[in-house]
């Protein structure tokens, strides 16, 4: 990396107001401008406010095991930040997804069978999980339309989507170590 490169990714990071975005564009990590409301930018907002949702839930009492696979996904994120930010990077690979997997089937093992939907809520961790799983989702979402429009890696898309499914079971996970069970919907509770 020349003194040149090093001294504009050092200034990136120290100097926060830069007053290059007052216009509606903003950098990407390739040096190219985008206008804020384009679909990678999107996309990226949509991901940054979900790592933001887990350091959120990071902040409560959580189970060991729980609080080591969050740490990990917020890392995950920022990687998968910096491939939507570098148009044609590939930066998620297969093993991150298939972690996500084997996660889902360790913390899925110990719970009871789901035999009706939940609704999420319980204990304030498990409340929170769900935000970030809704979080997640619309940042699939996102993702989706800016595929739609610009390949990105089918790892990152792979990601998000096990993603979604790991806080789902982490929001069940959370309730039953907080000694709440699963909050069942009751179809047509409220109908009559």
């Amino acid at each position: 990396m020349s003194n040149t490169e090093s001294e504009r990714k050092g200034n990136r990071l120290s100097k926060i107001v830069t007053r290059t975005g007052d216009a509606g564009t903003t950098g990407l990590g390739d040096g190219s401008r985008t206008t804020k409301d384009s679909l990678r930018i999107d996309a990226i907002g949509e991901v940054d406010e979900l790592n933001s949702n887990l350091g959120l839930l990071l902040c409560e009492e959580l189970p060991e095991p729980v609080r080591a696979a969050l740490l990990d996904i917020q890392h995950d994120l920022f990687d998968l930040g910096g491939e939507l930010c570098l148009p044609g990077m590939d930066i998620m690979k297969d093993a991150q997804v298939a972690r996500l997997e084997e996660l889902a089937d360790q913390f899925n093992e110990d719970l009871p069978m789901l035999k009706e939907f939940i609704l999420p809520g319980g204990t304030r961790p498990a409340a929170i999980a769900h935000i970030c799983r809704t979080v997640c989702r619309r940042a699939e979402r996102s993702m989706v339309r800016l595929n739609n429009a610009e390949p990105l890696s089918e790892a990152a898309r792979r990601y998000v989507n096990r993603l979604s499914d790991l806080l789902f079971i982490l929001g069940r996970t959370l309730n039953r170590a907080g000694g709440r069970g699963d909050v069942l919907w009751q179809k047509g509770k409220n109908a009559a």
